[in-house]
């Protein structure tokens, strides 16, 4: 009975917010032609280098690059994946995927880090920035398309606006939680030094901070890869094209094909993003046999003082 009698206002909520993308699209639309062109001609310019080259000749170019700074397993692996690829006969869809991906990342990090040191230099920046993230990271990724099709129309820009709101999030958790996760005693034998506040980010906080910071742009990678067959649905082209068309045919070999093709590209960016946090396996392998061919210090020498600051943090 009492259940019955309370009956509390409908809010509209979902009315306000047409209202505000009314008003966005009616007053701002300038700011959303600029963006959406300039994303447009990111995305169109990186597929036309993308596909540029054969398929051949930039599959060994990316196993080159994956050799460099993974080791020769994703070498091999990037040949045999990419060759299958092709012979799938999806090289086209999987460049325009790639630049997809590529632009978004680019632009989900460009966007993520200074908010991450923002948040993790202060406090009150974090508490702002933490319910937004929260917000963002659980709202459906569907729900991103709806808005994004009222800025930009059909086409790349709304899946790529999409996938970095979508991507973001993890981008400047990681990114505040390696600032903040950077050793107190370091950041005080700076300041006793005389270290500017700048110098102290950018010689001994970010480079501590580089693997967890790596480690989010890894995930914002993953994420954005992820986004790949729902930006298909709002004429993205590339895998998620191939993908939902496979869907709407209910035709299973496309729809796996399609599939495979998207757990390659993943799987490639994943281990390379992956070994940059590390840093290139030439330059290790360089540092590991620079330190064995030097061997020992002499005899009698003094330590050297590995705690003091270099000239140019204090300069």
């Amino acid at each position: 009975m009492l259940s019955n009698a309370i009956e509390l206002p409908r809010a509209p909520v979902g009315e306000w917010f047409d209202t505000l993308v009314t008003w966005c699209t009616d007053h701002l639309s300038w700011l959303f032609d600029g963006i959406g062109s300039a994303i447009e001609t990111s995305v169109d310019g990186l597929t036309d280098v993308l596909t540029v080259l054969p398929p051949l000749a930039l599959t060994l170019v990316l196993a080159v690059i994956a050799l460099a700074i993974s080791g020769w397993r994703l070498s091999v692996f990037t040949i045999l994946g990419f060759v299958l690829i092709d012979s799938m006969e999806l090289w086209d869809d999987s460049m325009d995927s790639l630049a997809l991906v590529l632009v978004s990342a680019l632009v989900s990090t460009v966007l993520s880090i200074p908010i991450g040191i923002a948040a993790a230099r202060n406090d009150v920046v974090s508490r702002i920035v933490r319910p937004v993230l929260d917000f963002m990271q659980t709202m459906p990724a569907f729900v991103y398309l709806i808005p994004a099709i009222f800025f930009f129309s059909i086409g790349s820009v709304p899946g790529v606006v999409a996938t970095v709101i979508f991507a973001m999030p993890p981008g400047v958790r990681l990114t505040e939680l390696g600032i903040r996760g950077v050793d107190p005693e370091m950041v005080e034998a700076g300041e006793a030094f005389g270290t500017p506040p700048n110098r102290i980010l950018t010689r001994i906080q970010i480079p501590l901070a580089l693997p967890s910071i790596m480690a989010g742009v890894n995930q914002l990678i993953m994420l954005s890869l992820s986004m790949v067959v729902i930006a298909g649905m709002v004429g993205a082209g590339g895998l998620g094209g191939v993908v939902l068309e496979g869907i709407n045919r209910v035709d299973v070999a496309k729809g796996f094909e399609g599939g495979i093709a998207v757990v390659i590209l993943a799987i490639y960016l994943d281990r390379l993003t992956g070994a940059l946090g590390e840093g290139p396996s030439m330059l290790r392998a360089l540092f590991a046999r620079g330190k064995a061919t030097r061997g020992a210090a002499p005899r009698g020498a003094a330590p050297r003082d590995v705690a003091a600051p270099s000239a140019d943090l204090v300069g």
